[in-house]
């Protein structure tokens, strides 16, 4: 160091590298100094965050009850493990953690992968639900440290009657992913939330989804819980009352027995549905969580289409429970009720004959024996000398046609014809044959259950009666039909002697109540097309045929008869005959109403009869699908798209054929 340029140029480099590190501390000093000062608080709060966690507390559900306040859809607590796949670093290692606390199975392993793969990485996977309190016990202790893994204490939607409410309430499911991305709603992706998807459930979600709260937490950095800092209790949905009686419906349901069938009771003077059957149906409870498709396969393909709200959604033709419409159009023309018609089983229109149910005919028929006959001849010459827009005319006044302001989605309109409809429609002139058939319920006439309903109810009290199925307020004051007193009389008698009198059609819907009337009318509905070779042959016997191509069997009535306050439609698809078949099932419903215990005394050997149908089709099922057994399961947020049958029906004026009475 005694040569001066090296100690010159050693200075230089260490006067440098002192300026560097001064520079260089000075930098971080400021930088601290930043931080600490001016962005102190933006970090106090990330790491506040990161310390302190606000969770989502979802709300409870609010309950559906019936009239008096009997839960009809109501939450029981649920434990279940979820996993997030953005959340989840390793599946497979996540899976072998898992499995050493719960017993997961291939099929249970495929599914939950599957679901990993197809559903977006926000929306959480089941590993399992309804765990016990020990499994879900365990989850906690030895998964909580397993990244996207969730022990969730929840509760689930239950429906204590299953599937006899399925059709009318629905069920709920998880919110699709479509519906995140437009509400971006958290409570949509939180593990376990569900929101309505069909019926009421759907129709009134935002009712009964209620309000979440929220709860502060402390979590250590490898994300344990300290403690719990405070907590926003959630708000749970309304309850929702409904005009339905669980205990009617729920023995509405089990007297159907293993028809393919609808039953609707309505309170006359409110407007209340009191019962809304529709059977087979499936059960809510399993549509609310995940549906195997073996069983989704089975729903779909089964010829009673359980997934079909047949109340509201069915459209079938009325048959002659119509003859009450074509009688008033009738009395409104000016028809004398004392005029005469003679039947002799067979009416002639140019070449054609259309026939009676009676084959032999009725004889001498006026107004007053042509209900309790349901003599077709009788109709035919109504028909015609009043014509089909004075009865279309008369079917709406009486509320068929019509879609109801009720929470029932796809509700089905149905068709009243009349020579304007079928113009705009097929764009051809209407025929006098298809008046003949329009004055008995046939042709192009179709209803569904429902409307019979409210037809019978505004029959029974001279009201523009209304459904109701939200008991949401007083009832409503229905305004007058603006039909005579003497007309409706006349009809209401007719309907009373059907049930009552010795040569009415519905003896079997005579009421077991001593001091109790029913009143009601029949109907058998055509289903499919009879050649003219079959004609000249002879009509081939319904019980002869497969069951798709039987007449429907109709029935629908009001009780008491002396001061009505019920009404009530049963339609079984292709159960034949009305007065043989709903007819009786009319007479045990509305028995139902007046004496519970008469009434509950016939299901026994009906139920016996409908286990053992329902035993055989299951090993029928059973031995089908071995072959071709699926562990694949349905998306919990599946949206049923369901549409009514389509039932081959004869030309709208075709004569009708011979046919059984009914």
């Amino acid at each position: 160091m005694d040569d001066p340029v090296r100690r010159m140029a050693f200075s230089r480099r260490a006067l440098l590298l002192g300026a560097g590190m001064a520079g260089t501390g000075a930098l971080l000093a400021g930088r601290m100094a930043w931080l600490a000062v001016f962005e102190g608080e933006t970090y106090q709060l990330r790491a506040q965050a990161n310390r302190i966690q606000d969770r989502l507390i979802p709300p409870r559900r609010g309950w559906i009850v019936d009239r008096q306040g009997k839960p009809i859809a109501m939450n029981r607590p649920d434990y279940r493990l979820e996993l997030r796949p953005a959340e989840v670093e390793d599946l497979d290692t996540t899976l072998v953690a898992i499995r050493a606390v719960l017993d997961i199975d291939l099929a249970e392993d495929a599914r939950i992968r599957d679901d990993v793969r197809t559903q977006p990485s926000f929306m959480p996977v089941v590993v399992r639900q309804n765990l016990s309190w020990r499994e879900f016990s365990a989850c906690n202790v030895r998964l909580a440290t397993l990244p996207g893994v969730t022990p969730v204490q929840s509760f689930s939607r239950f429906y204590p009657e299953a599937d006899h409410f399925a059709h009318l309430v629905g069920y709920v499911g998880a919110p699709t992913p479509e519906q995140y991305r437009e509400q971006k709603n958290p409570l949509l992706i939180y593990p376990g939330f569900r929101i309505g998807k069909d019926g009421i459930e759907r129709f009134a979600d935002k009712q009964l989804r209620g309000t979440a709260g929220s709860s502060r937490v402390e979590m250590t950095a490898r994300g344990e819980l300290v403690r719990e800092l405070g907590t926003n209790a959630d708000t749970p949905g309304d309850t929702l009352r409904l005009t339905i009686d669980r205990d009617l419906q729920d023995y509405a349901a089990r007297r159907l027995g293993d028809n393919s069938a609808s039953v609707i009771v309505m309170d006359v003077i409110t407007g209340d549905v009191l019962c809304m059957v529709s059977m087979p149906a499936y059960d809510p409870n399993i549509f609310s969580r995940r549906v195997p498709a073996r069983l989704w396969n089975a729903l779909q393909k089964d010829d009673h289409t359980p997934l079909l709200n047949k109340s509201a959604m069915g459209l079938y033709p009325p048959g002659s429970t119509f003859k009450m419409v074509t009688t008033l159009a009738a009395l409104e023309a000016g028809v004398d009720p004392a005029d005469t018609v003679g039947c002799s089983g067979a009416y002639r229109l140019g070449n054609n004959t259309w026939h009676c149910h009676a084959r032999r005919g009725h004889g001498g028929v006026n107004m007053h024996r042509a209900l309790p006959l349901s003599c077709d001849t009788y109709f035919y010459v109504m028909g015609r000398k009043v014509g089909i827009d004075s009865i279309a005319t008369m079917a709406r006044r009486l509320g068929l046609g019509q879609e109801y302001p009720l929470p029932l989605p796809g509700q089905a309109k149905g068709i009243v014809p009349d020579k304007a409809w079928k113009q705009r429609r097929y764009e051809k002139d209407w025929r006098e044959g298809e008046t003949l058939n329009g004055a008995i319920g046939q042709g192009y006439i179709v209803t569904n259950p429902l409307q019979l309903a409210v037809m019978t109810a505004r029959l029974a009290s001279g009201r523009e009666v209304m459904p109701r199925l939200i008991a949401d307020g007083p009832a409503p004051q229905f305004p007058s039909l603006g039909i005579p007193d003497a007309h409706l009389a006349l009809v209401r008698q007719g309907m009373v002697d059907v049930v009552n009198a010795g040569y009415g059609t519905a003896r079997a819907a005579r009421s077991p109540i001593g001091d109790v009337l029913f009143a009601g009318k029949t109907g058998t509905a055509q289903v499919r097309r009879i050649s003219a070779a079959e004609r000249k042959r002879g009509v081939i016997r319904n019980e002869a045929l497969p069951w798709k191509q039987r007449d429907h069997a109709l029935f629908v009535a009001f009780a008491p008869a002396d001061a009505p306050r019920y009404a009530c439609s049963v339609i079984i698809e292709h159960g034949i005959a009305g007065g043989r078949y709903a007819a009786p099932i009319a007479r045990d419903v509305l028995s139902f109403l007046f004496e519970p215990q008469r009434a509950l005394a016939v299901l026994p050997p009906i139920e016996a009869e409908a286990a053992r149908l329902r035993a055989l089709r299951q090993q029928s099922e059973a031995a089908a699908s071995i072959a071709s057994e699926t562990r694949q399961m349905m998306p919990s947020w599946l949206k049923l798209d369901i549409k009514p049958p389509v039932f081959e029906i004869a030309d709208a004026d075709a004569p009708q054929p011979p046919r059984e009475p009914e």
